[in-house]
C-alpha cells in the first residue's frame, strides 16, 4: 500500500476511473471491497474537509499528503461523474421556463466537501475534461457548459465502454469546437422561416382548419434536415420517415418536397389522388409521400414518408420493417445505406406500448435495422394532459434506456443547439448502428388542433406561450445582434417566402393531381386486382416437387447429431414424397416455400417459436443435439441457385412484429412474407395493425400488401384462448376487396394459396385460419398430384360422388375448416348417404360462382351452415346473408340457410373438455339430423316464396 502511494502511478487516467468506481462501490457496500482498499478509503473518509492543494509535481509527498491528493482527486472526479450522470437534470431545457429553479445535491460541490474557499484551488484530473489540472471554478464552468446548458445528455446508463467513451469525448470536446459560420446560421434561419411561414400562411388562409401545426416546435424541421444531410454525408442513400400528425404537413413540404401547390389544392377540397383511382383516401395529415432530393453538398438521397393513422406510434414497426426490406433488397448488410427516422410526441412515446415493443426488436437478429433515429417533439403536454399526470418517469424518453440508447435533451428555442444535437444523433447511429433518441423540449402554440382552446386546462402554460416570441423571431434577433444580417434583410427574407406561398396558393385553385403515388419502383408491373379469375399459375412440375421433397427430407450429413424423433419425422416425409400420398399441412407448406425459392422468390416467416412450430410440426431449423450452435435450414440447401429463406423466432410481441412484417411487405412485393401467431387469438394484441394498416392500407393510402397471417384456429377443448383466431373479426373487416380469408381443409389448397400470393399481378393480404389437430389428422392430407400440373386453388370443395347419391340428397351442409372432418366421420358412422357436405375453403372474397355451381347439383335440398364457433362468432353472420342472396337467384328449393353450431356466447369457447365434447356432439348432430324444418319455421317473416 505504501509503495503505491509513494510512486502515485495508480493516479494515472485509467486507474482514476477504476479507483472512482471502487470508491463508489465501497460507499454502498464496504464488505464487498478488498480489505486493503477498504482500509484506504476508510482513512480518506476520516480526513478533514479542507486540504492544502497538492500536485504530483511537488514531489516528495509523504503518506498524509498523498492521501490528501488522492482524496481530492477522487472527490473532484466523483463530482465530474455526477455531472455526466445527472447534469441534464439542471440543464436549461424548457423554452417556457415553467420549471422551478433547478438544484440537485449530487451536483453541488458542497456535497463533496468543497466550500467557496476551494473554488480557485487547482486539482489534478489527469486529462479529464481535456486538462491535466484545473481549478474547481474552471471545472464547474466546463461541466455546466457541457452538461447543463441548453443540451443535456444521458449516456452513463450505457454498458458498452466504446459507446460511452465516444459520447463522453464528443460532448466534452464541444467546448473547443468552432461556432457555426455565418452561412450555416443563415441556413438554420431559413429552415425556421419556412416552418413558421407555412404554418402562419395556413392559419390566415384556412382559419380553424385542422392542420396540427408544428408552431412552437419549429426547430424540429431544422433537426430533421440536419439528420438527413448528415446521414447522406455518411453514405446513407435512403431515409424512411414515420411520424404522427403534429407537424406532418410542414415536414411533407419543407423536408419531403411535396409541392405547396398540391398541398393548398388539398386544403381547398381536392383529393390527393387522381379521380380515376379508387379508394377512400385519408385526411391530409395521415398521408405519406416519396421524393428524391439533391442536398446542398451534392449528395442525393431518396426520402419516403410512411402513411399512418391516428394511432400515433403504430407506424414505428411498420417503418422498421420497410427499412429492413429495403436493406435486404439493396444488399445493405452493414445497414448503413438505408435508415429510419421516427418522430414521436412526448405523451405517446411514454404511453404507447408499441414504442417499447419496437425498441425491443431493434437489436434482434431477424428485425435489426442498424439503428433508428428517434426524434421526440416534446410539447410538454398530451391532448389536454400535463406530463405529471401522464407518465411516471422524469422524461418521456426514459423507456429508451431499456436498450441503452443515448438520449439527448435539447432546448427547442435554441436552434443551434438543436442542430448540433441532431448531428450528434446521426453520427452516433453511423458509428455504432444502434438507436439514439433526440428529445427536443418545445411547446404547442395552439391547442391539440387549431380549433381547440388549450387554456381551459393549461392556463399558466398558455399565458406564457402567448407572451413568447417564436423561435424564428428569437434566432433572427440573435443573428442581427451578431451582425450576421440586418433587420431589413430579415424582414425581406420572410416576405419573399410569403410571396412564394401566395403564388402557390393561386395555382392550387386549379391544380388537379394526374399521377397516383403507387405501383412504382419494386411494384412496377403489378396492377389492381382483376374482377375475373384470380387463381394464378400455381402448379409445379411433379419432378420438381419430388426433388424438393427429397431435399427437404434429407438427413444432414455427419457429424450432425440429429434428434431421433426428427429423424423419424424426415423419414416419414420422404415416404410421403416417394409414394405421392399423405402430404400433410407442414409438408405442403415446405413444398410451397421451396418451390417459390427455386422460382427466385425469397420467403420470410416470423412469429413466436415459428422455426419449430408451436405444434412441433414445421421443424424449419434442425438443431444439432450435441453442438446447439450448429444448425441447418433445409430450405436454404435446395439448389446452388435459389432464393433465401429467412425464419425468425420473434420476441413475445404481436403488434410490433406484425407491424414490422407488414412494413416489410410494403417494400418488397416479390418476397412471400408471413407472420404466424402462436395461437390464433394472439392476434388480438395486434388489432391496430390489422384494422388500420392491413385491412385499410390499400383503400386509404394506395399501398398494397401481400402479407400472410397464419392464425391457428380450431375447437379441440383447449379453452377460450386456444380455440378461436376470431375469424369473425377479419370477415367484418372485409370490404372493397381488401383482404382474403381462407379456412382450408386441404394441404394442397394451402400450398396453392401460398404460391398464388406471389404468382399473380396484384397483392392482397391473406388471412389463413391454420389447423392444430388437423396437422396430424390421417384424413387431412393431399396427394402430391394435387400440387402438380393441372392443379390450383379451389375456393369451394364439393362432395364426392362415391360418398353420396346426388339425386337423393335432401340436405346440404356448408362448413369451413376442421369441423368438416367431424361431420365426415359422423356421417360415415351413421352411414348417411343423402346429406352432402360442401367446404368453403375461401370465405372472403365470398366464392359466389363456385358455390352456386355446387348448390345447383342439389336443387331439392335444404341448406345448413355448420360451424364450431358460437353463433355470434365465426363465419355465420358473414356467410348467412350471402348464401341467402345466392339461393334466391338459383333454381333450388332452399330459401335461406339454417344454423348448426354453438349458441351465442361471451367467451369464444368453454374451458372444460367435457363441456366441449358435449357441445361438439350437439352441433354435429344438428347439422346431420334428417328431419326437415317445418315450413312455418323456414318462412317465418319472409312472405311469399320467391319464384
Amino acid at each position: 500500500m505504501a509503495g503505491q502511494l509513494d510512486d502515485l502511478t495508480f493516479l494515472s487516467g485509467a486507474n482514476i476511473g477504476f479507483i472512482e468506481a471502487l470508491y463508489e462501490h465501497y460507499r454502498t457496500d464496504p464488505a464487498a471491497v478488498d480489505p486493503s482498499w477498504r482500509d484506504f478509503f476508510s482513512e480518506l473518509d476520516r480526513e478533514p474537509a479542507a486540504l492544502t492543494a497538492a500536485t504530483p509535481e511537488a514531489g516528495g509527498l509523504d503518506l498524509a499528503a498523498a492521501q490528501s491528493l488522492t482524496r481530492d482527486s477522487l472527490r473532484v472526479l466523483m463530482m465530474i461523474r455526477a455531472y455526466r450522470v445527472r447534469g441534464h437534470l439542471i440543464a436549461n431545457l424548457d423554452p417556457l421556463g415553467l420549471d422551478a429553479e433547478k438544484h440537485h445535491p449530487e451536483l453541488d460541490p458542497a456535497t463533496y466537501g468543497f466550500s467557496d474557499a476551494d473554488y480557485d484551488r487547482s486539482f489534478f484530473i489527469d486529462g479529464v475534461l481535456g486538462h491535466e489540472t484545473a481549478t474547481l471554478r474552471e471545472i464547474l464552468h466546463i461541466l455546466k457548459r457541457v452538461y447543463c446548458a441548453k443540451t443535456g445528455v444521458e449516456f452513463m446508463h450505457i454498458q458498452y465502454p466504446a459507446e460511452k467513451a465516444w459520447i463522453q469525448q464528443r460532448v466534452e470536446n464541444t467546448v473547443d469546437q468552432p461556432p457555426f459560420t455565418a452561412p450555416e446560421k443563415l441556413d438554420i434561419l431559413r429552415e425556421l422561416e419556412v416552418a413558421e411561414g407555412f404554418e402562419r400562411f395556413l392559419h390566415v388562409k384556412f382559419p380553424g382548419t385542422k392542420r396540427f401545426s408544428i408552431e412552437g416546435a419549429d426547430s424540429v424541421v431544422a433537426a430533421i434536415e440536419t439528420i438527413i444531410r448528415r446521414s447522406a454525408a455518411h453514405g446513407v442513400e435512403e431515409v424512411v420517415l414515420g411520424m404522427p400528425h403534429r407537424g406532418r404537413l410542414n415536414v411533407l413540404t419543407s423536408i419531403m418536397g411535396k409541392s405547396y401547390v398540391h398541398m393548398f389544392s388539398e386544403f381547398q377540397g381536392e383529393s390527393a389522388k387522381p379521380e380515376d383511382v379508387q379508394g377512400s383516401g385519408d385526411v391530409k395529415y395521415h398521408l405519406g409521400t416519396t421524393s428524391d432530393r439533391t442536398l446542398p453538398d451534392g449528395n442525393n438521397i431518396h426520402l419516403s414518408m410512411t402513411a399512418n393513422p391516428s394511432h400515433l406510434e403504430a407506424v414505428n414497426p411498420v417503418v422498421s420493417g420497410r427499412v429492413r426490406a429495403k436493406q435486404t433488397l439493396a444488399g445493405d448488410t452493414e445497414r448503413k445505406r438505408i435508415t429510419a427516422i421516427l418522430m414521436h410526441g412526448d405523451a405517446a412515446f411514454a404511453g404507447q406500448g408499441m414504442v417499447a415493443e419496437t425498441l425491443g426488436m431493434s437489436e434482434l437478429r431477424g428485425h435489426r435495422t442498424g439503428g433508428t433515429l428517434h426524434v421526440i417533439v416534446n410539447n410538454q403536454i398530451g391532448f389536454t394532459t400535463s406530463p405529471r399526470f401522464s407518465r411516471s418517469s422524469p422524461y418521456p424518453s426514459d423507456v429508451a434506456k431499456m436498450i441503452q440508447a443515448p438520449i439527448i435533451h435539447v432546448n427547442g428555442d435554441d436552434p443551434e443547439s438543436v442542430v448540433s444535437a441532431a448531428a450528434f444523433a446521426a453520427d452516433f447511429r453511423h458509428e455504432f448502428g444502434r438507436d439514439v433518441v433526440l428529445d427536443i423540449f418545445c411547446y404547442r402554440r395552439h391547442g391539440h388542433n387549431e380549433g381547440d382552446e388549450p387554456s381551459f386546462t393549461q392556463p399558466d402554460m398558455y399565458r406564457r406561450i402567448a407572451e413568447l416570441p417564436t423561435a424564428r423571431q428569437l434566432y433572427a434577433e440573435r443573428l442581427i445582434s451578431e451582425g450576421v444580417l440586418t433587420p431589413k434583410e430579415a424582414e425581406s427574407r420572410r416576405a419573399a417566402f410569403n410571396d412564394e406561398l401566395e403564388e402557390a396558393f393561386e395555382s392550387g385553385k386549379s391544380y388537379k393531381p394526374t399521377k397516383a403515388d403507387w405501383l412504382e419502383g419494386m411494384w412496377t408491373g403489378l396492377e389492381q386486382a382483376p374482377a375475373g379469375d384470380r387463381r394464378g399459375k400455381t402448379a409445379v412440375k411433379m419432378e420438381t416437387l419430388r426433388e424438393l421433397g427429397h431435399a427437404l427430407s434429407a438427413r444432414p450429413e455427419e457429424p450432425f447429431n440429429l434428434h431421433r424423433k426428427i429423424g423419424r419425422f424426415l423419414d416419414q416425409r420422404r415416404n410421403c414424397i416417394d409414394t405421392g400420398e399423405g402430404i400433410d399441412w407442414a409438408t405442403a407448406e415446405a413444398l410451397a416455400f421451396g418451390s417459390l425459392l427455386l422460382d427466385g422468390h425469397d420467403v420470410r416467416l416470423s412469429g413466436q417459436d415459428s422455426a419449430r412450430g408451436t405444434f412441433s410440426q414445421r421443424h424449419s431449423v434442425l438443431v444439432d443435439q450435441k453442438v446447439e450452435s450448429r444448425r441447418r435450414i433445409p430450405l436454404n440447401h435446395l439448389a446452388e441457385s435459389q432464393a433465401h429463406y429467412e425464419i425468425t423466432d420473434s420476441m413475445l410481441s404481436e403488434a410490433a412484429v406484425l407491424g414490422f412484417e407488414y412494413g416489410y411487405s410494403l417494400s418488397d412485393p416479390n418476397t412471400l412474407i408471413l407472420w404466424e401467431a402462436q395461437f390464433g387469438d394472439f392476434a388480438n394484441g395486434a388489432q391496430v395493425i390489422i384494422d388500420q394498416f392491413i385491412a385499410a392500407g390499400e383503400s386509404k393510402w394506395l399501398r398494397m400488401s401481400g402479407l400472410v397471417l397464419l392464425l391457428p384456429h380450431g375447437y379441440e377443448g383447449q379453452g377460450p384462448e386456444h380455440s378461436s383466431a376470431r375469424l369473425e373479426r377479419f370477415l367484418q373487416l372485409f370490404g372493397d376487396d381488401n383482404i382474403q380469408v381462407i379456412n382450408c381443409t386441404s394441404p394442397a389448397n394451402y400450398f396453392h394459396a401460398l404460391r398464388r400470393q406471389i404468382h399473380r399481378k396484384f397483392r392482397k393480404p391473406l388471412i389463413v385460419m391454420t389447423p392444430k389437430s388437423l396437422l396430424r389428422h390421417k384424413r387431412a392430407v393431399s396427394p402430391l398430384a394435387e400440387m402438380g400440373p393441372g392443379s390450383g386453388f379451389h375456393r369451394v370443395l364439393g362432395e364426392s360422388e362415391r360418398l353420396v347419391a346426388r339425386s337423393k340428397v335432401n340436405r346440404v351442409v356448408l362448413c369451413s375448416g376442421k369441423v368438416y372432418f367431424d361431420l365426415l366421420e359422423e356421417r360415415e358412422a351413421r352411414d348417411i348417404r343423402d346429406i352432402a357436405i360442401l367446404r368453403l375453403e375461401q370465405i372472403a372474397p365470398f366464392p359466389e360462382e363456385a358455390l352456386a355451381e355446387e348448390l345447383e347439383k342439389y336443387p331439392k335440398a335444404e341448406v345448413v351452415w355448420c360451424q364450431e364457433e358460437p353463433k355470434n362468432m365465426g363465419a355465420w353472420t358473414f356467410v348467412a346473408p350471402r348464401i341467402e342472396d345466392l339461393l334466391g337467384r338459383l333454381k333450388v328449393a332452399a330459401e335461406r340457410p339454417s344454423f348448426a353450431g354453438r349458441p351465442e356466447s361471451a367467451s369464444t369457447a368453454v374451458g372444460v373438455i367435457r363441456g366441449h365434447n358435449r357441445e361438439q356432439a350437439k352441433l354435429v348432430n344438428e347439422a346431420l339430423e334428417h328431419k326437415q324444418r317445418r315450413a312455418g319455421d323456414s318462412r317465418r317473416g319472409r312472405g311469399a316464396k320467391r319464384k
